[in-house]
């Protein structure tokens, strides 16, 4: 498989992300139906259909050398992005493990992983790494093995610790999150992380998605799909940066809603680590412009729908109360009231 990158796309200041029209055709749309509401849909994160962002264990695309740089960049900024606890350091090398084999596994022309007994070889080729370590030997490596590789990885990612019957996010590498703060949230349990989501408590939701957990099978990691959405295609919006951001939420008229609006996917899926028996929780983002949904006019008639069905809570909790409306009539345009079928496939 060939990946066409642009190195050269931003994430800030002059915002050039765009998506390929391969990239749109494979957006993972979240809305099977034309209203939303919470549930645990968790899936097995099997194999998926070829070219989709579920064929592989982490999703590599066209927009991987931009977004490595703009996580290096938050990270020059502010080191605290990355955080892991002192007794966590068997589920990095878990991490960095289930990383390597997977991507050079998946992307074979693009990585490579020789192994020599604890003697190791990594090769990235779209960021011109060349490294040889030692398994297990933090020295080796010229920074801690879960943040080496999750500076290579798109995405953020938790692993959480489980103890006592419960998950606490105990390591966390999060440089493109939706409005939480991993400083404030490290070391907290399952149910204190998410404790600010509404009604889902209330329905009970968590409860029954910590039981599942707890559960999880090495070999047999799960899936879900998570979404909100983001004034221009930036990763970074923390908490910590909310005054470079947030007043973009003000910036929506009706002649630049196409362009400004995205809507934000959320692949998100859980492994069980063998050697701590801890969780890797990635966190996969994907970005669309309205205009770029509306290239498959049932996207755009169905977003439309579950947007003018979303309960006030959710959308006071995802931010979307200012430029909603304007949002909602843009849309409008495009839904002619066409009974659409279940499903999320486009045209």
């Amino acid at each position: 498989m060939t990946i066409a990158f642009k190195p050269d796309e931003t994430f800030r200041g002059t915002y050039t992300y765009r998506n390929s029209p391969k990239g749109i055709r494979r957006f993972p749309f979240p809305f099977h139906q034309d209203q939303y509401m919470y549930s645990v849909n968790m899936e097995p994160h099997t194999k998926g259909p070829e070219g989709s962002v579920f064929e592989n264990a982490f999703d590599i695309d066209e927009h991987y050398i931009a977004e490595m740089r703009d996580r290096a960049i938050t990270l020059e900024r502010d080191p605290g992005r990355c955080v892991s606890l002192p007794h966590m350091m068997d589920a990095e090398w878990d991490t960095l493990e289930l990383i390597m084999e997977s991507l050079s596994r998946d992307y074979p022309e693009l990585f490579t992983l020789t192994k020599d007994g604890d003697r190791w070889h990594w090769v990235n080729k779209p960021l011109g790494i060349d490294q040889t370590f030692t398994f297990g030997n933090a020295a080796t490596l010229p920074c801690p093995p879960f943040e080496y590789i999750t500076r290579q990885t798109q995405g953020d990612f938790v692993i959480m610790d489980q103890r006592d019957n419960n998950l606490f996010a105990d390591s966390g590498m999060i440089t493109s999150q939706a409005d939480w703060s991993l400083m404030f949230d490290a070391g907290m349990s399952f149910m204190e992380w998410h404790g600010p989501v509404p009604l889902a408590h209330e329905l009970g939701v968590f409860e029954r998605a910590l039981k599942y957990l707890l559960m999880l099978q090495q070999g047999r990691p799960v899936r879900r799909l998570n979404w909100t959405m983001t004034i221009n295609p930036r990763l970074d919006t923390s908490p910590e940066t909310y005054p470079e951001w947030g007043p973009d939420r003000a910036s929506v008229t009706p002649d630049n809603v196409g362009d400004k609006v995205h809507l934000r996917v959320e692949l998100q899926a859980l492994f069980r680590l063998p050697r701590s028996n801890g969780m890797l929780f990635s966190i996969r983002g994907y970005l669309a412009s309205m205009n770029e949904l509306a290239t498959y006019p049932r996207w755009a008639k169905r977003l439309h729908r579950v947007l003018s069905t979303l309960p006030n809570e959710l959308a006071e909790y995802k931010g979307l109360v200012r430029y909603k409306p304007t949002t909602l009539e843009w849309l409008s345009k495009f839904d002619d009231g066409e009974v659409l079928p279940a499903g999320t496939q486009p045209e």
